[in-house]
């Protein structure tokens, strides 16, 4: 089992990155982190800049675990404007090689103004898929190229609607450089809120095989009469984390776990919780370069 975190206190910017800052990841129980780095734009950050940050995390005996596809439209129904998404994934996986990133994390994006995981009818039709499985068939070339996968994140307000959908999806691309970062809390319903380690079990029956990572996210019932499904901090809601480490392990214990939704004042609290549910579980925590 290998344990990352995300958000929080890491910087936009990578240029800002500096050995403190992972020491303090790792003082924290983690071993690697998801970085989003939003003022790097892959078409233009210099390869030189990368590379300071990747020979900083061999030095502080650190991984860098996901960096982001910066959140394009890869289902734009507008050929021109799918095309510059693809440009801009292909670019990302780039700059991820040039990092040293095992992954990219990215969704499909969404055609709402409001930003790319927020809900728009056209989300959900067939042409929306087959806009992205075309996108992610032109980016797997890049992905393998860079020795960095491309790993689709998922939600209920986005294309990738569920475990059944993104499986199809991934099964279309047929990419081994294409696969899933699954995300715990995103496909959750109120009819699974009070059974999660249920819920699980089926998204890693269906989707097991394409999950290469995961983000580990709580999720609970607000107290509110229209309903609200609130994510966050793990351990202040609902997850069945121990069936989720049970499935990530049997996996692969090489396939980490990052910690999502946790604000910095958290994360020491998350750190505890994640280290004592391994240990329950009879499961190592792999330091950054242990073999598993």
């Amino acid at each position: 089992m290998r344990f990352g975190m995300s958000g929080a206190y890491l910087p936009d910017d990578m240029n800002d990155l500096d050995a403190a800052t992972l020491r303090r990841a790792r003082e924290l129980g983690f071993s690697g982190i998801f970085t989003r780095f939003r003022a790097n734009d892959p078409h233009t950050t210099k390869r030189q800049q990368a590379e300071r940050v990747r020979e900083l995390m061999a030095d502080e005996n650190m991984r860098l675990f996901q960096v982001t596809g910066y959140w394009q439209l890869l289902i734009a129904p507008a050929e021109s404007a799918r095309l510059e998404a693809v440009r801009t994934l292909q670019a990302a996986l780039r700059l991820a090689g040039w990092l040293g990133a095992r992954a990219i994390d990215t969704g499909p994006g969404s055609l709402n103004p409001a930003g790319p995981w927020y809900p728009h009818p056209y989300n959900w039709t067939p042409e929306a898929r087959k806009q992205l499985v075309k996108s992610l068939k032109e980016c797997a070339p890049a992905a393998e190229d860079a020795g960095v996968l491309l790993c689709l994140e998922g939600h209920q307000l986005v294309t990738l609607e569920s475990a059944e959908v993104t499986a199809e999806i991934l099964d279309q691309v047929d990419s081994p450089w294409v696969k899933s970062d699954y995300d715990s809390a995103n496909w959750i319903t109120l009819k699974e809120i009070f059974s999660t380690g249920e819920a699980l079990d089926r998204h890693f029956d269906i989707l097991g095989h394409h999950i290469r990572s995961c983000h580990a996210k709580d999720i609970w019932v607000e107290h509110k009469l229209a309903l609200h499904l609130q994510d966050g901090t793990p351990g202040k809601g609902m997850m069945d984390f121990k069936t989720l480490f049970r499935r990530m392990e049997a996996l692969d214990p090489d396939y980490p776990v990052i910690v999502e939704g946790a604000p910095t004042e958290d994360l020491p609290a998350v750190g505890r919780l994640f280290h004592e549910i391994a240990g329950e579980l009879g499961m190592r925590v792999l330091d950054a370069h242990e073999v598993a």
